[in-house]
């Protein structure tokens, strides 16, 4: 179960929002784009007719809010404040796990691995307009990539693989994958360009 904190201070601006609103009206947590990068948690009003039969219903102290379906895994341990400062007073949504919904530590080597790849590889090869995915992890514990966009048939490949991705993941999963490798190397067949 998703857990969301809405705190105290966050529970009273919100109840104060909502007196103004139509009786029964609640709030909605959401993320928008969810499990990508540009993933970004919102709040909004939620009339009693906007309720949708998939969404969960979290109560509170002093008010209800509904996430839906999609969103759910994404928000679990958000948190939601209002924090006052000497700038005023703001509303601060946090949500760790609404770029990419979190991989427990005894879940499979492959989810792990595509996390990492998801997380931290990704990010930094978004910048050369490439990414990579994870294809397979061989029995002997060779993780297969799959270079797209910017990366394909790009000459550094070699290099980013062998210099970047291969070390990260190996300290990162170290006595789980012997050796990484591009798809086009563990696939040596007739199509390969050389």
């Amino acid at each position: 179960m998703s857990t969301i904190t809405i705190t105290e201070s966050a529970q009273t601006h919100f109840a104060k929002l909502l007196e103004q609103q139509p009786e029964g009206t609640s709030i909605r947590v959401f993320v928008v784009n969810p499990g990508t990068q540009n993933a970004e948690c919102g709040v909004s009003y939620c009339p009693p007719e906007a309720v949708e039969a998939t969404d969960t219903e979290m109560k509170y102290d002093s008010l209800t809010a509904y996430v839906d379906e999609l969103s759910l895994p994404f928000l679990d341990e958000a948190e939601i404040d209002f924090v006052t400062d000497k700038m005023g007073s703001q509303l601060t949504l946090k949500a760790p796990n609404a770029k990419l919904r979190k991989v427990s530590d005894d879940a499979p080597l492959m989810e792990r691995v595509d996390y990492v790849i998801q997380t931290q590889v990704n990010p930094q090869l978004a910048g050369h307009g490439g990414n990579v995915s994870l294809v397979e992890i061989t029995d002997d514990g060779t993780a297969i990539l799959q270079f797209g966009g910017g990366c394909n048939g790009c000459s550094m490949v070699d290099v980013t693989l062998k210099e970047g991705i291969e070390k990260e993941l190996l300290v990162q999963f170290e006595g789980e994958l012997s050796a990484v490798k591009d798809i086009t190397e563990h696939d040596r067949g007739e199509h390969s360009y050389y």
